[in-house]
């Protein structure tokens, strides 16, 4: 057993304070301004570890975001700091960051295994530590087998996880995603959202942007919404979501016979109106959107109803800021 170096007259050792860690990405009072252009405006957030998801419709500030991160603009006003640092001070923290652009143009005529590794030699390394470190991000981008073909024979989804390879070949903690699954088809999306994920799982800091709601939805809980330069949520989606209840939402069925699925329906305690824009579709009114969801395949089934579609047509980004602004969208 310890001596209670109290009981022998003596004061006990205490470990120094441990400093809080610096968050990976700062914003403090951050505005961006062109003339009377507000792209951005006070901005504060801090966020560390995992994904988050950066959400806004088109003209939102999610690039303006981005550029200020990567120090392509300087703030009109606030700080923003990487790692704890002003990189307008100190440019070191980029050492530590993989960023891929919306639009970037790209060499074609090189393979992919090429073009990654010339970037990893723009990072110092010697050419065979930049093959070997190319080959393992191509892998782990799901490309290994194509890295030898030529990037101008690839598809949008190939060309956007070479460039999500080229962004990891110098094993960064913070990665800056700007739409990576814009153009892709269903197949490239899936498999970007799969490598996103596990970057989050190993503990990376990942900061993904998206007009899509249900993208995001499917990478992570994580998110900040922007709208119109102005930071209007951050946090769990799950728990904004909740906050939705206070507000009718609807959901759409095609199916046979849209009167007679009404009319098993509307039992439902959750349903609080229909309506029928045609014979075999049915409008759904509901202040519990997640519950009625949950329920709805059971009195589907129960009550021999054939259904073809489900539809929510007011669960998207749009809607869930035309809530969060107050109706003033």
């Amino acid at each position: 057993m310890m001596p209670d170096m109290t009981q022998q007259g003596q004061h006990p050792q205490h470990s120094p304070p441990v400093a809080p860690k610096a968050p990976v990405v700062y914003f403090n009072g951050v505005s961006k301004s062109y003339g009377r252009i507000h792209a951005l405006s006070n901005i504060t957030l801090g966020l560390s570890g995992g994904v988050t998801g950066i959400l806004g419709m088109n003209g939102a500030g999610k690039s303006t975001l981005f550029k200020l991160l990567m120090g392509k603009l300087r703030p009109s006003a606030g700080e923003v700091k990487l790692f704890g640092v002003d990189p307008w001070k100190n440019p070191a923290p980029y050492a530590n960051v993989g960023f891929v652009p919306e639009h970037e143009k790209m060499h074609d005529w090189m393979t992919a295994l090429e073009f990654v590794s010339t970037f990893a030699r723009l990072h110092g390394m010697t050419r065979k530590e930049a093959e070997v470190e190319a080959i393992r991000v191509l892998d782990f981008v799901g490309l290994s087998d194509v890295a030898n073909k030529e990037i101008g024979r690839f598809s949008k989804g190939m060309r956007q996880r070479t460039k999500i390879a080229h962004a990891l070949v110098n094993d960064p903690e913070l990665i800056i995603l700007d739409e990576p699954l814009q153009g892709c088809d269903p197949l490239a999306r899936t498999t970007i959202m799969n490598v996103i994920r596990e970057l989050g799982k190993l503990g990376r800091t990942v900061l993904v942007s998206s007009h899509i709601l249900n993208e995001i939805e499917r990478i992570t809980e994580q998110i900040v919404i922007l709208h119109q330069g102005k930071l209007v949520a951050l946090g769990n989606l799950y728990a904004i979501r909740e906050r939705l209840d206070q507000i009718p939402h609807t959901i759409r069925l095609v199916g046979e016979d849209a009167r007679g699925l009404a009319r098993d329906i509307l039992t439902h305690p959750a349903v609080f109106g229909v309506s029928f824009p045609n014979a075999n579709e049915l409008l759904i009114q509901t202040y519990h959107f997640g519950k009625l969801h949950a329920e709805l395949p059971r009195l589907i089934v129960e009550n021999g109803h054939k259904v073809n579609i489900i539809d929510n047509p007011d669960d998207d980004l749009e809607s869930l800021l035309h809530y969060l602004a107050g109706g003033n969208t």
